[in-house]
């Protein structure tokens, strides 16, 4: 999704901005979290200003990529409204089954998702509004339609350029980057969703199901 905004003429891009701050307080065991935190802020009331700012390069729009698990309990949340609030989702197995990939023993605060709902049902209740909700395997089956609906609900128009981009890192990807986004650096487009044959490990099947009924909650609410 960074890359496919990143691709419009009129948007800028940030990746994680609050990572530094979240690993300087909660001192996770993240890849270069040494780094992270010397060369990014980390300082989160910092970081709120510049979001809440004028888009940087002159841009229309600021497309920023937040994990959920990085809105600590002390970021206080109002300056969410100032933002355009949405939700990408996955399916809680391969989610998982992902992330044990660099975070052997993830708790379920690790993975976003009830901060997701924490974050969902605070937007609703001071917007009135059902923000988008959208499902990464739906979107890599049917970019073209679910990007163009995001659109409608954001107001904006669409960009054909939203659909392909060219392969590589961008300067405005995090540092931690190369940890992560080994698949994101060779990508041009949305490759279709192929299922995932990973098991659970027994350890963590817990865990799957407290994910599962968070993201059924979410899931009723996503763009079709």
């Amino acid at each position: 999704m960074m890359r496919s905004f990143g691709n419009r003429d009129d948007t800028f891009v940030c990746d994680e901005p609050l990572y530094a701050h979240y690993l300087k307080v909660t001192g996770k065991n993240h890849p270069v979290a040494a780094e992270i935190i010397a060369h990014h802020e980390s300082d989160w009331q910092k970081v709120i200003a510049w979001l809440t700012g004028e888009v940087p390069q002159g841009k229309a729009i600021f497309y920023q990529k937040q994990m959920a698990h990085h809105l600590l309990p002390e970021i206080e949340r109002g300056w969410l409204n100032d933002l355009a609030n949405c939700f990408l989702i996955r399916d809680p197995q391969e989610m998982i089954t992902s992330l044990i990939k660099i975070i052997p023993q993830p708790s379920l605060e690790d993975t976003g998702l009830p901060q997701q709902w924490e974050i969902f049902k605070l937007v609703r209740e001071q917007t009135g509004k059902i923000p988008p909700v959208l499902d990464s395997q739906d979107i890599q089956n049917h970019p073209r339609n679910l990007l163009g609906k995001l659109c409608d609900c954001l107001g904006i128009a669409f960009q054909e350029s939203m659909l392909t981009w060219p392969a590589g890192l961008r300067p405005t990807d995090g540092i931690w980057g190369k940890h992560w986004y080994s698949q994101v650096e060779t990508s041009t487009g949305f490759r279709p969703y192929q299922p995932k044959d990973d098991e659970v490990p027994d350890c963590l099947k817990s865990l799957c199901e407290e994910c599962q009924s968070i993201y059924d909650r979410l899931a009723k609410h996503k763009l079709r």
